[in-house]
């Protein structure tokens, strides 16, 4: 990977709750405290989504804490932000958005060329079953591995 990116933060409830069929890096119109704070990793988003309002797209669920360094001057941790797309894009996920089932969800966010980034899911919710066969294929996965490496000793 030519490029530098530094990850922040990863939704792993949104690859466990949903099946990802595709995926969108996004920019972030973020106001000055708010960046220090998610640098420095104060960030919280399990239940966060997004939602396409007047041809603008907005991640709303979203808490990034306050900088503890700061003076009075801080912002608000829960209030929606915006994110930076083509109007191409934005006409393409609404699209898919208006289908039953689909809904975008933040994955994970990251720091490219010192900016940051969001990695927006196109996502349809698993049902029960499907959660459960992801379960199973995990602790078969791991099972073997243990095996593995108890047989290479």
């Amino acid at each position: 990977m030519s490029e530098e990116r530094k990850l922040i933060a990863v939704n792993k409830k949104a690859r466990f709750n949903y099946s990802i069929e595709e995926s969108i890096e996004c920019g972030i119109v973020l106001e000055g405290t708010e960046v220090k704070s998610v640098k420095a990793g104060n960030i919280s988003f399990p239940d966060a989504f997004a939602e396409i309002i007047n041809m603008e797209v907005w991640v709303k669920g979203l808490h990034i804490s306050e900088y503890s360094f700061s003076s009075v001057f801080n912002h608000n941790p829960d209030r929606p932000k915006k994110l930076l797309l083509h109007r191409e894009e934005i006409k393409r996920l609404l699209r898919k958005t208006d289908e039953k089932g689909y809904t975008l969800v933040p994955l994970d966010f990251y720091l490219k060329k010192g900016r940051v980034k969001i990695t927006l899911g196109l996502c349809k919710g698993k049902k029960l079953f499907d959660k459960r066969a992801d379960i199973k294929a995990r602790d078969v996965k791991r099972d073997l591995q243990r095996e593995l490496r108890q047989n290479q000793r």
